[in-house]
């Protein structure tokens, strides 16, 4: 599974996709005094234009330069990418200090709004000195790009790796020995990031400060409509909802993966790292056929299926085009298929990580990815359209407002349509000639389970780890520990060979590397199931929740459209309400569509050890 980035900017202004500012439009320079006498509600409103105007222009000049670099690799398009990047920031946060002027005054609803998004919509806060906020900016482009462009060449072989032919490699292989030495050489790509991360964090606290915020990480936290600590507490309570399931999947999947592998797989510890099919140990679908149920195989293989009609690249997006189309949207714009890139070059390196964008932040929406035809491939690219439909359905609003109604919600919408891609949309749509009997959802269950559940405890630890970082709980001196300690926590798992401070696992994630939040998808994973559930409903879907599929049904488009058109404009909770009609994030949808899985798993679990 690919949980993508929204993308603009990760360091930008305000959170990833929205807008920024005209210094043409902008009576004074940033950094000018703020003046003596007392700030008036007029004053508010002007300042809030004049940023609302400026933030948009530098977002999508940054946006260029940023697709730009992840498309053509270079030490050039870096330096450009970090300089747009760099005067968005500095912008974005020199307005973020200066909105602090209008805290005491009664002012408008939607000009106190956008004056509280100027303050904790932030990413990235570069110091105010202009050397270090151009060298912290450098540093993130340089890591994005020295992700982007990481291999591992293995010894005695003339071809090195990238990560599209490791990431195969996991997915497909059952040799032990090769899934360890690729998960091995991967990780070595991250080791020369371990000090440029240790002085980014350095800086990146350094701004936070200079707002106000005790660190990067409160500064993230901030941005969820409620306090910090609250957020905190909030993410916690979700997951422990979710985590007696988590267990149940965990068990069942360590008992077959020890049938496989003999002790390498302990029978009441963690499990080994590399043998879960996927680098992070964040989705292990791709080892559903070492642990599926006997009797319960659906019938089909979408990968299988796509390869043998041929499709390529453009006409996987066509799929997920038309299933948009099918809730009464209008189809993508035709600049969308002249500017995404949908297949990896031969000429050049480029960031094939999957990722939406809305490089004006009107209708200029383009997907970067290097597509396969495989079944992977066929959800992503569903998920990446969730963000492009997104991101048009908002571009009306003022600037400031062009964005998810939390990081979240930008992430649920796409993968809420995937689960839309059941056996019966796959028969609506020509790739399936029948819909395998119900005896067989036990197997589709799993495998989604593989996909889903599996992600939960990682989509939670990234941030506990880089919240630690940037508070000082955790240091450089046990950056590595501290990564490993959380993944045995949450996820259950474990390396098989000696991990030291000499490594820097986390950044051998690119969310790390590249500096993009990381709790969006954690909160995408329970959000997606809420909105699932409502969608359904509305579409009149009476059979189970796993088998219903929203494709072809106007009123659950409609519903869907008027939530997404509220972007930012009003708090999360009130688009919640507008698609569940509810105002707490509520993970019960998630335990009624694996209800028949999770009694399975008590029964086949029974008599067998469980937790680590």
């Amino acid at each position: 599974m690919r949980r993508n980035r929204l993308v603009l900017l990760s360091a930008a202004a305000m959170a990833a996709c929205s807008p920024a500012w005209s210094f043409a439009q902008v009576a004074k320079k940033p950094g000018t005094p703020i003046r003596a006498q007392a700030p008036t509600a007029a004053e508010a409103k002007t300042f809030v234009d004049e940023a609302e105007a400026k933030l948009l222009e530098l977002s999508v000049e940054a946006s260029r330069a940023g697709w730009v670099q992840s498309t053509y690799i270079t030490d050039d398009t870096e330096v450009l990418a970090a300089k747009a990047n760099e005067r968005a920031i500095n912008a974005g946060v020199d307005y973020a200090k200066r909105a602090t002027r209008y805290d005491r005054l009664k002012l408008p609803e939607d000009v106190a709004r956008k004056l509280q998004l100027l303050k904790n919509g932030l990413t990235l806060a570069a110091p105010s000195n202009p050397k270090e906020s151009e060298e912290v900016t450098r540093i993130g482009a340089a890591m994005e790009g020295a992700y982007g462009k990481g291999k591992y060449c293995p010894q005695g072989k003339d071809k090195c790796l990238d990560l599209q032919d490791i990431t195969k490699i996991m997915a497909e292989s059952r040799d032990a020995a090769q899934l360890l030495d690729v998960w091995r050489g991967w990780h070595t790509i991250a080791v020369p990031l371990r000090p440029q991360y240790q002085r980014f964090v350095e800086l990146a606290n350094k701004g936070a400060r200079e707002l106000g915020f005790a660190d990067t990480g409160a500064m993230w936290r901030s941005k969820y409509d409620m306090p910090p600590d609250a957020f905190a507490k909030e993410v916690d309570r979700l997951y422990e909802q979710l985590k007696p399931l988590y267990v149940s999947l965990h068990a069942y999947v360590r008992w077959k993966l020890r049938e496989k592998y003999g002790d390498v797989v302990p029978a009441n510890g963690p499990i080994p790292a590399h043998l879960l099919g996927n680098m992070w140990a964040q989705d292990w679908s791709n080892v559903y056929d070492l642990v599926k149920p006997a009797q319960a195989d659906p019938g089909y293989d979408l990968t299988k299926i796509l390869e043998a009609k041929k499709t390529d690249a453009k006409e996987m997006v066509r799929y997920g085009e038309r299933f948009f189309t099918s809730l009464g949207f209008p189809p993508l714009p035709p600049t969308f298929w002249e500017r995404s890139l949908f297949v990896k070059p031969r000429d050049r390196e480029v960031v094939c990580h999957a990722s939406a964008w809305d490089v004006d932040n009107v209708n200029d929406l383009r997907i970067k990815m290097c597509i396969e035809a495989t079944a992977e491939d066929f959800t992503t690219i569903h998920h990446e359209l969730g963000h492009n439909f997104y991101q048009r359905a908002y571009n009306t609003k003022p600037g400031l407002f062009r964005d998810s109604a939390n990081d979240g919600f930008h992430e649920a919408v796409g993968d809420t349509i995937a689960l839309s891609i059941t056996p019966e949309y796959l028969v609506k749509v020509g790739l399936l000639d029948k819909a395998p009997d119900p005896s067989k959802d036990i197997g589709l269950l799993l495998k989604k389970a593989l996909e889903k559940l599996a992600f939960l405890p990682f989509g939670l630890l990234v941030d506990q780890w880089r919240w630690k970082v940037f508070s000082g709980e955790v240091t450089p001196a046990n950056y590595n520990a501290a990564w490993w300690d959380l993944r045995k926590r949450y996820q259950g798992v474990a390396p098989t060979i000696a991990r030291s401070e000499s490594d820097f696992d986390p950044a051998a994630k690119y969310h790390v590397a590249a500096n993009v939040p990381y709790t969006r998808y954690f909160l995408a994973a329970i959000l997606q199931f809420q909105f699932h559930r409502a969608l359904a409903q509305a579409a009149g879907c009476a059979g189970p929740l796993h088998r219903c599929s929203i494709y072809g049904n106007k009123e659950a488009g409609r519903k869907l459209d008027a939530m997404l058109q509220m972007g930012l404009s009003r708090r999360w909770q009130d688009a919640l309400e507008a698609i569940s009609g509810k105002r707490e994030m509520d993970a019960t949808a998630i335990r009624d569509y694996f209800a028949p899985l999770q009694k399975w798993l008590d029964e086949q679990n029974r008599g067998k050890p469980t937790g680590w």
